[in-house]
């Protein structure tokens, strides 16, 4: 394989660190993402340089970008940190987390709210059920012959000094 010459490099490096000021400010491609594929992509060079490499003996060297690469990710990492998101995708990952994080939350509290409500129809009911059964005994008292006095009905009753009216 062909080596660069350093004309050659000399303007990879300059259309790659050109390319890296586009990609940090923030001005993406549509459809890409700011990492290595799209940094090479926008610089017209092979993401090939940006990874060391193995002679045959097995000795490793750089890159011919890999510092270029490095510098790339450290410089994202620290705008990211800094809660400047260079990358769109990224931006919406964190909207959708804080969206899924207070759904969370309106889950919860309605879960809640369901507990409570069925807690409460639970002690409706039962007390509805005791006073129905206290009904019921008290019929059944009534119907036995039980000590229970019948009122005057509202035809007979007169107010016993006079109306108010």
């Amino acid at each position: 394989m062909p080596r660069i010459t350093d004309a050659d490099r000399a303007r990879n490096e300059t259309a790659l660190r050109t390319a890296m000021e586009r990609l940090l400010s923030g001005d993406l491609p549509p459809g890409r993402k700011c990492d290595l594929k799209t940094l090479a992509a926008l610089a017209d060079v092979t993401r090939t340089g940006f990874y060391a490499k193995k002679h045959r003996d097995g000795s490793v060297r750089p890159g011919a970008y890999q510092h270029l690469a490095e510098e790339f990710e450290r410089r994202r990492a620290e705008l990211h940190e800094a809660g400047e998101i260079t990358d769109s995708r990224d931006a919406q990952v964190e909207r959708l987390k804080a969206e899924v994080a207070a759904l969370k939350k309106r889950i919860h509290a309605r879960d809640q709210q369901i507990e409570n409500l069925t807690e409460f129809k639970t002690l409706g009911i039962s007390r509805l059920a005791a006073q129905h059964d206290e009904i019921e005994r008290l019929r059944r008292q009534i119907a036995e012959g039980g000590t229970v006095r019948q009122l005057p009905t509202g035809a007979s009753r007169r107010a016993p000094y006079g109306s108010c009216s």
